[in-house]
């Protein structure tokens, strides 16, 4: 019995010993079938590997469409959006001066020459309106010198509109002529044209002018 205690340890010490020689060679087994291993130097982990997300996208590049509506709410709701969308697009393509969004009254060379050739000047019809409010204002006030100074006011206002718009109609066919001298445009709707962008002011324009005032045509 005093011969067992030793026995014993002595035999478990070389079996723990020979379990973890037996562990090691298993190891590297492992080791040399991992698929690292076997990839070649210039392998690029792929984006999945990396647990990074992706939104998923079409062949042509675009974000895979909206899933497919399972009630008639969210059909009109993408409905919405999709016509809201639109709808700013289009706005932002009309002041940026894009064919592909423009009104019939806007499109062609002809009405882009027209519209450089208000937009580079200043115009009387800009401070029309803002006068014209002031006359109604001051026809209102029950004194004579006011209501004096504000027919005097509306009579000059007028005089220089007509006779900024005259100027106007002239140097649009001047440059129209010249630069499209087979052009098929009445004339006579592009000088309206001319003359109407140039009772609006600057900043309510629409296209957005494209020239600084001053500038050449």
């Amino acid at each position: 019995m005093k011969h067992t205690a030793p026995l014993g340890y002595s035999l478990s010490v070389p079996s723990l010993f020979r379990r973890k020689q037996d562990d090691t060679p298993t190891t590297e087994v492992v080791e040399e079938v991992t698929p690292e291993t076997t990839r070649p130097k210039s392998y690029t982990p792929s984006k999945k590997e990396l647990g990074v997300a992706t939104p998923k996208r079409t062949s042509t590049g675009r974000r895979v469409a909206e899933p497919t509506p399972t009630n008639r709410k969210e059909q009109l709701k993408q409905m919405r959006e999709r016509q809201r969308e639109e709808r700013a697009e289009a706005s932002a393509g009309m002041k940026a001066g894009d064919e592909r969004y423009l009104l019939a009254r806007d499109r062609g060379p002809e009405r882009s020459l027209v519209r450089d050739i208000v937009d580079a000047r200043r115009t009387v019809g800009t401070w029309f309106f803002g006068g014209a409010l002031i006359v109604l204002i001051g026809s209102t006030v029950q004194i004579a010198a006011v209501q004096l100074a504000s027919n005097v006011l509306w009579l000059l206002l007028a005089l220089g509109v007509i006779v900024d718009s005259i100027l106007i109609s002239r140097k649009v066919k001047k440059l129209v002529n010249e630069r499209f001298p087979k052009h098929t445009q009445r004339m006579g709707s592009l000088q309206l044209y001319g003359v109407m962008r140039g009772l609006t002011f600057r900043r309510m324009r629409v296209p957005k002018p494209k020239v600084d005032l001053g500038q050449s045509v």
